[in-house]
């Protein structure tokens, strides 16, 4: 996706959100009501458009059967040989949206959504069949909206992006189940860019709205890779709805659905639903934490806790499923395989039992990499987080390092509450991780695409003019207030204003790209950073009582140097105080003179 596309999409994913929402703002819906419904429209919308993409590579085939120069109407048995789903056409959005004003509309779509189910079994009972709760009025509303052929224009990839867009903005108020059918896409996509996927099996034992698997498919397909040929995700998701999600979150993508287990027994505590122990070469996950409670013989000698049972009371009940989790992740490894997952910023420095699994784990030397995460990164929970990433083929010369990474003062701020990392710091993050690992091809390749993008920036702040020219501009206009003068300072400004823009974005990206490389050079040479980096040896790890919290190691930045000439700065800040003193003097003066005029 160019950027000009990149940019189209985001004012587009920003104009349906607000409409969807406005909508909704005028019904007596809550979002839980509505968030099911809205994004079965989307998964509507996008299963139309890419049985039309189907449907017209068939019938412009040359073997497409013809009768009287006619092409044959497309069938189910077709879209099966192309590995794609076969829309009935009482489902597909142009029949809906060309429903007359007196149609049930409600029932219509309802109607559509069984029709795809059957369609597609591995979607039965998966799909919103609600669409009664909304009014007519409201669900026609919604179908318009998504009806936007600009959604066509941006390609099939616009759909995903936009699905995941919407589940991003109905996060924060839903909050299903806490908050954790949801996991913040910079946190997803930086652990998929530690863990890089290529081939074989993904695993994600709980997997909510299925983020990680289409992380990973975007991997592979900016690779130049296919998804569907070279990766088979396997999932897991206790709660009903959250599953259903996942289910339609991947149809959307184009992914194959039909290895997600989700609802009653699918708890991954008490049920390991796919038998994955040793066999997956990616483990990715954004687990709940922290769990208590659990009980039972089943938990306690499940043959996945490869290095014991965490701590329990006198009545075996585990009071904390972290080390449940993490040993969980591990077992399902095979011999070459990786694993990337969120984790309380309190598991790292656990103890009693779990002290000692977090050494015997360390010991095995597959820990590469522990990194701390600042406060506000989701929607629900402000605490911090630690990522946690194992991998059986760590280079020889590091099977007894870990590399630390305290990324806590390291984000880029939404707003108040809300902070992330930029696909830049991203990148960023993993060059460290890269030039520790001796892979420096991937940096020299990160700063050349830096000196692209900025190459390319600089082109637009040229093309898009002074801003301050524009402004002093639209000041003129406004004073001589000629004909039309209001429309015109509106365009001066909105010029300013994108050339401000421009001129942000380009400012942005160097001193991200000036904070790697004042770091790490230009040649990329690894070393550690206080309050940074640190490769810590496993002597180092025992020597603390096996803590894997990065700030145990990296320690603290040094203080800025302090660059202010003392005596130039005194001589300054007295001369300002003289100007002061004169500045009161007159004015007490010039008081008490009003004072005596007033016979005071």
């Amino acid at each position: 996706m160019t950027t000009e596309q990149q940019t189209s999409l985001d004012e587009l994913e920003k104009s349906l959100w607000e409409t969807a929402d406005s909508l909704r703002n005028e019904s007596s819906l809550t979002s839980q009501m509505y968030y099911m419904p809205v994004l079965g429209i989307i998964f509507l919308r996008h299963a139309t458009f890419r049985f039309r993409l189907i449907e017209k590579k068939l019938k412009e085939s040359k073997n497409w059967p013809c009768r009287n120069g006619v092409p044959r109407p497309v069938r189910a048995d077709d879209f099966i040989k192309e590995s794609a789903m076969f829309v009935p056409e009482n489902a597909r959005y142009d029949y809906l949206t060309g429903l007359p004003e007196n149609a049930d509309i409600c029932k219509a779509v309802n109607d559509a959504m069984k029709a795809i189910e059957d369609a597609m079994p591995v979607l039965k009972g998966v799909l919103p069949k609600t669409y009664n709760q909304l009014t007519p009025d409201l669900l026609r509303g919604l179908l318009r909206n998504f009806a936007d052929e600009k959604i066509s224009k941006l390609g099939d990839d616009a759909f995903g992006r936009i699905y995941e867009y919407f589940l991003g903005c109905f996060a924060p108020q839903v909050a299903s189940d806490d908050g954790v059918f949801f996991t913040p896409k910079p946190i997803v996509r930086l652990i998929v860019s530690f863990l890089e996927p290529k081939k074989g099996i993904v695993l994600d034992p709980a997997c909510g709205s299925g983020g990680m698997f289409i992380s990973s498919g975007d991997f592979v397909s900016e690779s130049g890779g296919n998804a569907n040929q070279l990766l088979t995700f396997f999932g897991q998701e206790k709660t009903d709805t959250n599953g259903k999600i996942c289910l339609m979150n991947m149809a959307v993508h184009g992914f194959d659905p039909s290895k997600i287990a989700y609802g009653e027994g699918a708890n991954t505590f008490f049920n390991d639903a796919h038998h994955l122990r040793g066999k997956c070469n990616y483990v990715m996950a954004n687990p709940p934490f922290n769990c208590h409670g659990l009980k039972g013989k089943s938990v306690l000698n499940d043959p996945r806790l490869v290095f014991g049972a965490p701590g329990v009371n006198k009545d075996d009940i585990v009071s904390n499923g972290n080390y449940l989790w993490i040993q969980y992740f591990y077992s399902y490894l095979n011999a070459t395989g990786k694993a990337g997952f969120v984790m309380a910023a309190s598991a790292p420095d656990a103890d009693g039992n779990e002290q000692l699994i977090r050494s015997k784990l360390v010991k095995t030397g597959h820990v590469d990499s522990m990194l701390s995460v600042g406060n506000n990164f989701f929607f629900t929970k402000s605490l911090p987080c630690t990522l946690w990433f194992f991998d059986k083929q760590k280079p020889e010369k590091l099977k007894d390092k870990v590399l630390f990474l305290d990324m806590r003062n390291y984000f880029h701020v939404i707003d108040t509450t809300h902070n992330e990392w930029t696909p830049w710091q991203i990148r960023n993050i993993s060059a460290i991780r890269w030039l520790w690992r001796g892979e420096k091809e991937k940096y020299a390749k990160l700063l050349k695409d830096y000196k692209a993008a900025l190459s390319g920036l600089d082109v637009q702040v040229k093309a898009a003019g002074d801003p301050a020219k524009f402004r002093a501009e639209a000041e003129k206009v406004e004073a001589e207030k000629a004909k039309g003068w209001r429309n015109e300072k509106k365009e001066l400004l909105r010029k300013a204003e994108k050339a401000e823009a421009i001129r942000k974005e380009r400012d942005e990206l160097a001193a991200e790209r000036d904070w790697l490389v004042s770091k790490f050079g230009e040649k990329g040479t690894y070393e550690d950073i206080p309050g940074l980096c640190k490769s810590a040896a496993v002597a180092d790890i025992e020597a603390k009582k096996w803590s894997l919290n990065p700030g145990s190691y990296v320690g603290v930045p040094p203080p800025p140097k302090d660059t202010v000439d003392f005596k130039s700065r005194m001589k300054e800040i007295h001369a300002e105080l003289l100007k002061l003193q004169d500045e009161s003097a007159a004015l007490m003066k010039s008081i008490d003179k009003n004072l005596k005029g007033l016979g005071l």
